[in-house]
């Protein structure tokens, strides 16, 4: 065992962890310095408040209301990224299409999809707005990843592979997808949030029964103040398990990334 490995420092205790926690510490202690002092008309309660209602709650109100968001998000998230990684994949096939690519991109990400929203539910119905927000809310921060991490291939790995006779198609997947897994994935962890952002919109708007943005408005009407603060912990644990998810799939499928962090540490 040499000295470097005895002095390896352990998982829970690094810097960035540390800080993360002590983070979140000190937004829970202004959260319980706000409640204690009645600011915004006693409208905040107190952390303890919020985790009792929660608890007196129950599975029976946030289970399903859980489980019907993060079913709308994960389609949305699926259909949006896959749409923006093969608009990205063509780009790198047929260059002449990227100005008419990235024009409706910039035009998908500027757009107000609360506008949009009200559209496709007057013409789909059903829960279509939701896997159509969280769908558009993931599709231009991943296309713009994928497309940049596709360029970010080696220019001497994609030279040899045109020396022995490889075209668009044999350096896009030999070469550039290897190298894009770094960027994608990168672009994916901000997708994932943004996926249940976009599906609780979607819900929102109505036409659907359940969910947490139909609970959160079920819970704004009836003005219970705890449960809505519960809701909204509720969608902000949904949007963290989404980004853990894909943050280890990225762990688990390069590798490489990882250990290049913890050797820059």
């Amino acid at each position: 065992m040499n000295m470097a490995t005895s002095l390896r420092v352990p998982a829970w205790a690094r810097p960035d962890r540390m800080a993360g926690a002590l983070g979140v510490a000190v937004l829970v202690a202004l959260w319980w310095a706000l409640a204690a002092a009645g600011i915004a008309g006693g409208t905040i309660p107190s952390p303890w408040r919020v985790l009792s209602t929660m608890w007196s709650d129950g599975w029976e109100l946030y289970g399903p209301n859980f489980q019907v968001t993060a079913i709308g998000a994960a389609q949305g998230f699926l259909w949006g990224n896959a749409l923006a990684i093969a608009i990205a994949a063509l780009i790198m096939l047929v260059p002449r299409i990227e100005p008419l690519a990235t024009q409706l991109a910039i035009l998908s990400y500027c757009t107000p999809l609360v506008a949009l929203g009200p559209i496709i539910l007057v013409v789909f119905g059903g829960r279509t707005p939701t896997v159509f927000l969280a769908a558009m809310y993931c599709f231009f921060t991943t296309m713009v990843g994928a497309v940049s991490g596709l360029r970010s291939a080696d220019p001497a790995s994609l030279d040899l592979v045109r020396v022995y006779g490889g075209g668009r198609w044999q350096r896009l997947y030999r070469v550039q997808a290897v190298a894009a897994l770094p960027n994608t994935f990168a672009a994916l962890k901000i997708a994932a949030p943004s996926a249940v952002l976009g599906a609780i919109i979607g819900e929102y708007l109505g036409g659907v029964d359940s969910g947490i943005g139909v609970a959160l408005t079920a819970a704004q009407t009836a003005y219970n103040v705890p449960r809505t603060w519960g809701m909204a912990i509720a969608a902000a644990a949904l949007a963290g398990l989404g980004y853990l998810l894909v943050a280890g799939t990225a762990r688990l499928i390069t590798p490489w990334t990882s250990t290049a962090e913890e050797a820059a540490r």
